[in-house]
């Protein structure tokens, strides 16, 4: 994937790899766990200039920057250095699979039918494993130390995909951490089905999740009994010791999320429960806004946005340019003190048609799309570690213990990390060179659309 050559120090260095200090290497303070080594230099844009010790795999210790680095130094000379980056809100389940499902128009309901028949048509163990692990071999030459994905999990299909998440994750083991939530509509808890859902969840270690709104239903939640099937979930988790993750409000208008809140607090449930999308919190009347997120600050919820999906998905009309950005209002939620990270959500699919699970890509568009920037303060913390609270893992910072697990940009400025897309990116992981070549599209082959010629 990458060119060395920009580093021939560092792949000097790996025939010795039990010590290697990173000299003068330009760190956000926001992905340092600790805080910034006194009389370390700190840029404008919050990067100190520091100095990186790794000794057999681990970080030892973290310096202000010297002018002699010593024999074993590999001289950075400013670039920046970040950890390895973590999508708390992915499907990997769904991903990959344009030019097989059918057409959706790039719409919300479009995208749920041609995923309901690409699943149906196709979704066995072979096919979920082969399209998991060509997202996860993306997501690992890109710098992923982390994912949490969303499974679908409806009735009959549930113990096929669990199953081949479960040896997934056993596979990548020591790379790339998993983590998963059932997904179904929030209706799927009304009968028995939800008890057993969550026993499948449970099995697996997994989160109990869901979408707020009926089976089949696109705008709103359609649910007049929303807070019984909240209460049936809450308990379900509850009994299981499951954490929660659902999908709020993935439109605009919309408002589920008052009632999942105040059935955090029902529950006993703070600081246990995530949602993602909240895309119609953004149209919300001032006042109204300010009370919404007093109340999901109470109730403890982290909130995910996925800008980069929203902003396909949301006001789409044939023929008319959107006139709403659709996506969540970040900068209000982190004034209120709430958790908030930024996630990649679909890759390649009939929800999203692109995207190639490279979490510092969704980073540099989600401070263009969300205004982070002017100045960027602690924007970088939104794929590193707010994502890695909100899964509760050791993660997504640099920090003195910590596996040295890190990527060297070709950047020495935070505009610079922005402006370009890093193919040139050096993975280390356990202070070891991982820079891995990207998987071939020509592995999907057979996904090519009907009537389409090979060459």
């Amino acid at each position: 994937m990458n060119d060395l050559s920009l580093f021939p120090s560092l792949a000097a260095r790996l025939s010795r790899p039990e010590r290697i200090r990173l000299t003068k290497a330009r760190v956000p303070v926001a992905l340092l766990a600790d805080d910034v080594p006194g009389g370390a230099e700190v840029d404008r844009d919050g990067s100190a200039l520091v100095d990186i010790l790794v000794e057999n795999g681990r970080i030892a210790a973290i310096t202000p920057a010297l002018a002699d680095g010593g024999e074993d130094a590999v001289a950075l000379d400013g670039r920046h250095v970040w950890p390895l980056l973590i999508d708390a809100h992915a499907h990997l389940d769904k991903g990959h699979t344009m030019g097989r499902a059918p057409d959706s128009g790039g719409t919300h309901p479009g995208a749920r039918a041609a995923t309901t028949a690409d699943r149906l048509a196709h979704w066995n163990a072979d096919d979920l494993l082969r399209r998991m692990e060509f997202g996860l071999a993306t997501a690992d030459a890109h710098g992923v130390a982390a994912i949490r994905t969303h499974l679908d999990s409806h009735e009959g299909q549930a113990e096929i995909t669990w199953s081949a998440f479960a040896e997934t994750r056993e596979r990548w083991k020591g790379c790339i951490t998993l983590q998963a939530a059932g997904l179904v509509p929030l209706d799927a808890y009304r009968d028995d089905y939800g008890a057993r859902l969550a026993d499948i969840v449970a099995v697996h270690g997994g989160l109990l999740g869901g979408v707020t709104r009926a089976s089949g239903g696109t705008h709103g939640s359609g649910l007049d009994d929303i807070d019984l099937l909240l209460d049936r979930l809450f308990a379900l988790a509850k009994e299981r010791e499951l954490d929660v993750d659902l999908h709020v409000d993935e439109a605009a208008q919309a408002d589920a999320l008052p009632h999942v809140a105040r059935a955090a607090i029902r529950h006993g449930y703070e600081g246990r429960v995530t949602c993602g999308h909240c895309c119609s919190l953004a149209l919300l009347g001032e006042q109204e806004l300010r009370d919404t997120i007093a109340l999901i600050a109470d109730a403890g919820l982290s909130i995910i946005t996925l800008p980069t999906v929203n902003m396909y998905l949301q006001d789409r009309e044939d023929g008319r340019t959107p006139r709403w950005r659709g996506v969540t209002p970040v900068q209000e939620l982190q004034a209120a003190g709430i958790p908030v990270a930024a996630a990649g959500d679909n890759c390649r699919d009939p929800f999203f048609a692109y995207g190639d699970h490279d979490m510092l890509d969704t980073w540099r568009q989600a401070v263009r799309i969300l205004h982070l920037d002017h100045p960027y303060a602690d924007s970088p913390a939104l794929a590193g570690p707010a994502p890695a609270g909100i899964m509760g893992i050791d993660a997504g910072t640099i920090s003195v213990g910590r596996s040295a697990d890190l990527m060297i940009l070709e950047a020495w400025s935070l505009d610079q990390v922005i402006a370009r897309p890093h193919a040139d990116r050096v993975i280390l992981r356990k202070g070891i060179l991982a820079n891995r070549a990207l998987p071939s599209y020509s592995t999907l082959a057979d996904f090519q659309p009907a009537g389409a010629t090979r060459i």
